[in-house]
This record gives C-alpha cells, sequence and structure tokens, in this order.
C-alpha cells in the first residue's frame, strides 16, 4: 500500500487555443500537458514569457476553461461541474495569489482579508476577528486599518497572502507572487510561503520565471511553447512529462536544450556534428573539450562576497552591503 499522498489537483492532456482572426490565425497555448499536485505539494511552473504558465494556471484553477483535456480538483472533475458548483469548489479548496495583489481598493487591509468569509456568507463580526489574526501573524498586524494606496509593495502582498489563507485552502496557485517586489521582501514573502508549506501543509503550484521562487518548491515543471519539456527537483514524476517532452529549434536554428538533459551530456561546451541527415542529428563533445560535471541541486544561498565592491559577508545574514548599500544576491549552492 502506497504511503503518498492523496492528489489535490490533477490536469489530464489539457490543450487550450486562442481564438483570433489575425493574419496569424489561432494561438495554442497549452500543448496536451498533464500534471498531478499531491496534498502538501509545492511545485514550480517555470519558463520564458510566452511559454502558457499563466494560461495553465487559470485552467488549472479553474478560471478559465481549457479547449480540450480535463482538470480534477480535491477528485472532482472541474469541467462538468455547474457555475455555482465550480464556485464552491474553489471557495472550500483553492485561493489564488496574483503578482499585483489585487486588493479591492476601497477596503482597508483588514476588511480586504475578511472578504472572502463574508463573500460565503460568514457574518462581518466573526471574520473580521480571523482577519486580524491572519495580519498579526504576517507582521500586519499594526496596518489592519491601512488602504491599500498607504500600503508598500510588500505590504500589499502580505494583505493578500492572508486573504488567501483565511478559507483555510489546501491548495494555493500563485502567478508571479514576488515578480513586483524588491529581492529583500521578495524572500520575505517566500519564507512565509516555506512556513505555511511546513507547518500547515499547503500545497502550492508557483508560476514564475525567477529561479529563487522555484527553489522553494520540491520539484519544478519548465514549460516551452505550451509543452512541459523538462522537470527537475527531489521528487519528479515523468508522468507529468507524458509525451510532450521534445527539443525545440526556433527559427533561428537554435536549439533549446532541458537542463538535465544538458547535464547529462557533460554540461555546455563544443560539439561535433558528424552525421546529419533530413530530422536526424548526431552530436559529440570535441576531444579537448571533453570535461566531468557533477550534479547539482536547486537549493540557493545568499552569496558570501559582494559582486559589486567584493565586500566578504564573512557569514552574517545582512540583505545589503554595508559597504556600497548593493542588494545582497542569492546564488546556487
Amino acid at each position: 500500500m502506497s504511503d503518498k499522498p492523496n492528489e489535490i489537483l490533477r490536469a489530464n492532456s489539457i490543450y487550450h487555443v486562442y481564438e483570433s482572426n489575425a493574419e496569424d490565425g489561432n494561438v495554442v497555448a497549452l500543448r496536451g500537458l498533464n500534471v498531478s499536485i499531491h496534498e502538501g505539494e509545492a511545485v514550480a511552473v517555470v519558463g520564458p514569457s510566452g511559454s502558457g504558465k499563466s494560461t495553465l494556471l487559470k485552467c488549472l484553477g479553474g478560471l478559465m476553461k481549457p479547449s480540450a483535456g480535463s482538470v480534477e480538483l480535491a477528485g472532482t472533475r472541474m469541467t462538468r461541474l455547474t457555475g455555482k458548483q465550480l464556485v464552491k469548489l474553489r471557495q472550500d479548496t483553492v485561493s489564488f495569489i496574483f503578482q499585483d495583489s489585487n486588493l479591492l481598493p476601497h477596503l482597508n487591509a483588514l476588511d480586504n482579508v475578511a472578504q472572502p468569509l463574508i463573500h460565503q456568507g460568514v457574518l462581518a463580526r466573526k471574520a473580521r476577528p480571523k482577519a486580524q489574526e491572519l495580519l498579526d501573524k504576517l507582521g500586519m498586524g499594526e496596518r489592519s486599518y491601512g488602504m491599500p494606496e498607504e500600503l508598500s509593495g510588500g505590504e500589499q502582498q502580505r494583505v493578500a497572502i492572508a486573504r488567501a489563507l483565511i478559507t483555510d485552502p489546501k491548495l494555493i496557485l500563485a502567478d508571479e507572487p514576488t515578480g513586483a517586489l524588491d529581492p529583500i521582501t521578495s524572500r520575505e514573502v517566500l519564507q512565509l510561503f516555506k512556513t505555511l508549506h511546513k507547518e500547515s501543509e499547503v500545497a502550492f503550484l508557483l508560476v514564475t520565471h525567477n529561479r529563487e521562487v522555484a527553489s522553494f518548491c520540491e520539484r519544478s515543471l519548465e514549460l516551452r511553447e505550451g509543452r512541459f519539456i523538462a522537470q527537475h527537483g527531489t521528487d519528479v514524476d515523468i508522468g507529468d512529462l507524458s509525451d510532450s517532452r521534445e527539443l525545440i529549434v526556433d527559427d533561428t536554428g537554435t536549439i533549446t536544450l532541458p537542463p538535465d538533459v544538458l547535464l547529462s551530456l557533460g554540461g555546455p561546451g563544443r560539439f561535433e556534428m558528424s552525421e546529419i541527415d533530413r530530422d536526424y542529428l548526431h552530436l559529440e563533445r570535441v576531444d579537448e573539450d571533453k570535461v566531468s560535471v557533477s550534479s547539482g541541486t536547486n537549493a540557493m544561498v545568499l552569496s558570501s562576497h559582494c559582486p559589486a565592491c567584493k565586500y566578504d559577508y564573512a557569514g552574517s545574514e545582512d540583505q545589503l552591503c554595508p559597504e556600497c548599500g548593493s542588494s545582497r544576491p542569492m546564488i546556487q549552492s
């Protein structure tokens, strides 16, 4: 009998097509993707702009219906639900966090956080104490009555996180949750995610192009042109790649290799094309460039030296360089 947790989210062969009357025709954003996320698991979807990440998140969260395929949330197939049933399932299971926080401008922080419970029919006098408790936990207790325009970007995002948590979701879907934040505030938000993930066993699906954000997750799926081309991490599920794994050659002749394929080749370098034929290419590294490359992990750590002035942090946890004031970067360990 398997000890693996139950799936909180599963997508089977989902496609999404944006219809267009433009000369180029319709745009295929997702091309037969499979995704499975287990209870309490943190998964990142990484890739460049335009690869389909935000479309995927909307389809997985029931905000957008895929053109084909199915999505199951907490064991229920969303594509078969009525509008009211879908809203109820989302309210009971999932919360969303977006890059711009999406706070209601006419409500203060406390009422913004309480709003999801009030929307579910909970009385304000019961919803507000829970909202205050969450704001206190996230270090925003003294800013409860601040209006969104009076809050910094980091404070607004903390309010958005509290709002996402007030319904006790089993899954949080986040689209570039730190994209509008400075590096230090971004790390504070990620630390909050780590605490929630560890202490409350909340599952996460983070859409991002940021390595530091992706390093928070147990595994990452790399998305390019609507297909998963690679998966990385400590607990990969090859089933998520399915038949969508492929290499892409663009119009300029550039080949994009997934990092794990590049690692299997021994890393970047110079290669000879010993055999070339239609639909077939054989590459072999040149002899003088053959080196051994050891595998690494996704772990990110604070840099030991300032890249601007070479200041030695000597084991401190400072986020700003005391010599030149530069933000301290994170690097791969």
